[in-house]
């Protein structure tokens, strides 16, 4: 078996890295349940080109690299890579926006 250490999505796809909910005690101390709860976003690891309007123009991905956004509960192919990582491929049109941080 060949192990891929990295995806390049085609089209109107993105490639997602979900956070992972970690559970805290008020002193700080994370806590170890055994079981990974994913939250419904993540963060933007690679973008495809775009995807391709009838007329034959590509209208680009509405996220960038980098960027956090907010997931459907459901949806997106999981994918994991040679190093474990689990990462998520969705179609720009299924991202619901994206989340930033508050500003003082």
């Amino acid at each position: 078996m060949i192990g891929f250490r990295t995806l390049k999505p085609l089209l109107n796809r993105v490639v997602i890295q979900k956070v992972i909910k970690q559970s805290k005690t008020k002193g700080g101390i994370i806590l170890n349940t055994g079981k990974e709860e994913s939250l419904n976003y993540g963060k933007v690891i690679a973008v495809g080109p775009g995807k391709v309007l009838d007329n034959g123009a590509i209208r680009e991905c509405m996220v960038k690299e980098g960027e956090t956004v907010l997931l459907p509960e459901y949806g997106g192919s999981k994918v994991v890579l040679a190093n474990e990582e689990e990462l998520f491929i969705y179609r720009d049109d299924d991202i619901m926006g994206t989340l930033h941080e508050p500003t003082e």
